[in-house]
């Protein structure tokens, strides 16, 4: 991967799949950052232990507890983390934390809509408001850098399956409402975040990690995890101010 890594990073969602596997990847890298911060929601427990091993082997990761729907427990999380750095910003926040479930048009329900837009919208909001003032930091660390990652950068993790021009294309054979519309709504809390953040030199994102081999992706999709984040890892190295607000696919190739 060219180019420069920036000092610190915070993931959500890092007990497994793409997380864990953005959180492996940082630290293979030959300049590794200074800091990164994985967070999930029961550190210590056999579901994390994976993560737990990698923050005993490296001293430049840190495992944070984080429920991101849980304003109190994002709260806390902000504390820890701002605490850690020291003064200092935070460089890229990676909204990754997300979840699916196999609803139609006929099987949706109220519960099943709200509780998948709670982790795949609401986590991701609350989650880059409470650490806003972080991220500004960072960017104002480096003024006169242009919007790029090593700045300060929001990654919304989100899909092809939010693209509303698109959903007529694979709708009927994978319906997953909820989370197609959880996506679109993600999509748009992306370019929201883009505009208004603007001004404070911080580029905002939306990234489709491809069908993977995850717990959600399943075993037959076409991408390993590896294959995957190697391709984030590298479209993240190349993000300039005219990916603002936009949503890219893991090979970089903008999706409408």
């Amino acid at each position: 991967m060219a180019g420069s890594i920036p000092h610190s990073f915070l993931i959500t969602g890092c007990n497994r799949g793409i997380g864990l596997e953005l959180v492996k990847q940082l630290l293979a890298k030959p300049h590794s950052p200074e800091q990164i911060f994985a967070t999930c929601r029961s550190p210590g427990t056999h579901q994390s232990q994976e993560l737990t091993n990698l923050s005993a082997k490296y001293s430049n990761l840190s495992v944070i507890k984080l429920e991101t729907t849980d304003p109190a427990s994002v709260a806390e999380a902000m504390k820890e983390v701002e605490k850690q750095l020291k003064g200092r910003g935070l460089n890229v926040l990676i909204n990754n934390a997300g979840i699916i479930s196999e609803t139609t048009l006929e099987t949706v329900d109220e519960k099943d809509l709200l509780n998948v837009y709670s982790t795949n919208v609401v986590g991701p909001m609350l989650v880059t408001k409470a650490f806003l003032p972080l991220l500004k930091k960072a960017a104002e660390e480096n003024p006169q850098a242009h919007m790029n990652w090593t700045r300060a950068a929001v990654i919304n993790m989100s899909s092809i399956l939010g693209s509303i021009k698109l959903n007529a294309e694979s709708f009927l054979r994978n319906p997953v409402l909820s989370y197609r519309c959880s996506k679109a709504a993600l999509n748009m809390l992306t370019n929201c975040q883009a505009v208004g953040y603007k001004k404070d030199g911080i580029l905002c994102t939306a990234i489709h990690p491809g069908w993977v081999q995850t717990d959600m992706g399943g075993p037959k999709a076409s991408l390993t995890v590896g294959q995957s984040v190697n391709g984030i890892l590298k479209v993240l190295c190349s993000l300039t101010e005219n990916h603002n607000g936009i949503l890219l696919d893991w090979e970089g190739k903008i999706i409408p």
